[in-house]
């Protein structure tokens, strides 16, 4: 039975074309492996059940999930109760089918209640509507969504009078007991749909409240009676007739391109996709809508170009590709001593037309910013998540923690050491303060400069700082010496500060002096390592032998390790060499597994491991595996930063 959902509906809104490809084996699918989303449903499972608690005598709809008429049937028999709240009802009608997180129902008085993994600032005015009247745009998707939700249960029960809410973290509040996000537990022995297993059975054993709601109802009004688009040609009654006949019909919408939409489709095939025979929702597209032929697909488009603000007007405008762009459409600036986000999107497009895949560098600009740097070099990189439910009392919703750090050490000579790292893998344990007790022990020995990628590892120090001003911990002080010695305070930070050992962060280098063709635009890690290691001589002599040949010492990899490897005399990432979790495990042992992690070789992998290690009954043979890959992974993304390092001391020498 083919019916327009609201997670349907949803993807409809984002792109009435997404509804043709969905759910069709055929076609690539990048968010079916998106980690970050695994990770948040996760989190959004534990936030569903304590928000339950808030709603006792519930009565939960579960098992026959497929069945969307039995779900129905058994949802219109409670509702026959005057009161009733209800876990998850379900409503069919038209071709329409939603369910509810939690409904109240007193009488006709119906109380709505959508739960979301999401937090809030409960005096925040201009939380959904901007100060100028129009819908905060990261909130659009899930207010269209509760605005779907009441059409369809209005369609059911016309007398009914709906009042709406989300209900959501609260990060005003502060838990009040140890151990919040330890009473709700993910197994697969979990007896409903989310594997969700309740250590307490009442709201009062949970300690103070964490969630809170807000009231959506006139907002949601104001979406049926179209004061609020989600697309300027479609009005919402519009656009669920729209959604629904193109879904149940099964039928292509040809829902007009767009530069934002079409940039981020998830339907698009790497190589690798299209070598197993997958489909191209994008190329779909484009073939039927531009007429694109194969060599068009082939030529440089405009999606990938950096910080590309004028992309949106240029693409309406119907230039598509790079080749008919001019320095006019770019509106060159230039930046005094380092390069402008204008030029460095200058230089991709003339290499790319011209195909020309050598690097760019101001090796003077790049000179001088390397002359002022101490030796021994010191290169960290955090691994982090934001917990919905609080470890600790006193601590909030969403607190920053820091589960994992690597340090690499580059000494003057030329030697390289994996000089530390640190990993919490222990379930109900706050981190922070150990791993900052690590951090402060690893570079408190010298005054080297110490180097991050991107402003995450700062971001971190600041709000740990913040954790350790609340503390009673006995050496707070001296932590909190530490971390303004080497990082500095945020924009919105009350006290001010810019260490003297303040970080550098390798990411804004090379944003500012080297430009290299082969990151596609990209300035992460991930694409600049392959980068290179493809570009420099001295990376691919080095790093294709062994790690005892090259003075580079491990501490989660054997000395025989090679960490540059071709296929076909093209450059492996390091990244995709990762060994799998489960290397040499049986068949037998991976059924027995529950964190379902195939590979930990992105930051989003890692945060659903984190995840997994804190919520999940797993044994303690699977607890190693995932702490094992996490250490490799992190200590691959500390390398990195010095492989990078060492390409740029080649350039300038």
């Amino acid at each position: 039975m083919r019916l327009l959902t609201k997670s349907r509906f949803k993807l409809g809104l984002e792109c009435p074309n997404k509804l043709y490809y969905t759910r069709k084996k055929e076609y690539a699918n990048k968010k079916q492996e998106d980690p970050f989303l695994q990770a948040l449903a996760q989190g959004g499972f534990q936030v569903e059940e304590l928000a339950r608690m808030h709603y006792p005598n519930g009565i939960l709809i579960e098992g026959n999930d497929g069945d969307y008429e039995l779900l129905w049937e058994q949802t219109q028999k409670l509702l026959e109760q005057e009161n009733v709240i209800i876990y998850e009802p379900a409503f069919l009608v038209n071709g329409l089918f939603i369910r509810v997180d939690v409904l109240v129902k007193k009488g006709n008085n119906i109380e709505l209640i959508e739960v979301k993994s999401k937090s809030f600032t409960p005096d925040d005015d201009n939380l959904f509507i901007g100060k100028k009247g129009g819908m905060v745009s990261s909130w659009k998707p899930y207010l269209f969504d509760i605005a779907f939700q009441k059409y369809v249960i209005q369609l059911s029960y016309p007398a009914w009078n709906i009042h709406s809410y989300l209900m959501m973290a609260d990060k005003s509040k502060k838990s009040s007991i140890d151990g919040l996000n330890q009473l709700f537990r993910i197994s697969n022995k979990g007896e409903n749909r989310t594997g969700v297993i309740k250590k307490v059975e009442t709201l009062d054993e949970t300690g103070s409240p964490v969630l809170g709601r807000k009231n959506v109802t006139k907002i949601i009004a104001d979406i049926e009676s179209n004061k609020y688009l989600y697309h300027d040609s479609l009005t919402f009654q519009e656009s669920i007739k729209y959604l629904k006949e193109a879904y149940l019909k099964d039928k292509y919408a040809n829902w007009p391109t767009s530069f934002n939409s079409c940039k981020s489709c998830e339907f698009t095939c790497t190589n690798d996709d299209e070598l197993l025979g997958l489909k191209s929702g994008f190329k779909e597209c484009f073939t039927k809508q531009h007429l694109w032929t194969e060599n068009d697909f082939n030529k440089e488009n405009i999606f990938d170009i950096y910080y590309f603000t004028q992309g949106k007007k240029l693409f309406n405008e119907g230039v598509l590709f790079k080749d008919q762009l001019t320095e006019e459409n770019i509106n060159l600036k230039e930046e005094l001593g380092k390069l402008s986000r204008t030029n460095r999107q200058i230089l991709q497009i003339e290499k790319a037309v011209n195909n020309d895949n050598s690097y760019f560098v101001d090796k003077e600009g790049l000179k001088e910013e390397i002359d002022n740097w101490n030796f021994p070099l010191h290169f960290i990189d955090f691994e982090t998540s934001t917990v919905a439910l609080p470890f600790n009392k006193g601590l909030k919703p969403y607190e920053q923690v820091a589960f994992q750090y690597s340090h690499h050490i580059y000494y003057k000579n030329g030697h390289i050491e994996h000089a530390n790292e640190y990993i919490n893998n222990k379930a109900g344990f706050f981190p922070n303060f150990e791993f900052i007790r690590s951090l402060k022990k690893a570079l408190e020995n010298d005054e080297g400069t110490i180097f991050k990628y991107s402003s995450h590892e700062n971001t971190i120090l600041n709000a740990i700082y913040v954790q350790l001003l609340s503390s009673s911990e006995p050496d707070k002080k001296e932590l909190i010496d530490f971390i303004q010695h080497i990082s500095h305070s945020k924009n919105d930070s009350t006290t001010k500060w810019k260490g003297k050992r303040d970080m550098v962060d390798l990411w804004v280098v090379q944003k500012n002096f080297y430009y290299n063709p082969l990151t596609k635009g990209s300035n992460s890690i991930k694409a600049v390592l392959p980068a290179s290691l493809s570009s420099s001589n001295l990376l691919k002599e080095k790093y294709s032998q062994p790690i005892k040949n090259i003075n580079v010492t491990s501490q989660n990899f054997s000395e025989d390790h090679i960490w540059l490897k071709t296929d076909e005399g093209k450059i492996e990432n390091p990244y995709k060499m990762l060994p799998s979790v489960f290397e040499g495990w049986s068949e037998e042992q991976l059924e027995n597994t529950l964190s379902e992690i195939e590979d930990i070789d992105n930051g989003g992998a890692a945060l659903t491991a984190y995840g997994k290690l804190q919520y999940t009954d797993m044994e303690q043979e699977e607890i190693d595996e995932l702490t094992t890959a996490l250490l490799k992974y992190c200590e691959l993304d500390t390398l990195a930063m010095v492989m990078i390092f060492e390409h740029f001391k080649e350039l300038v020498e």
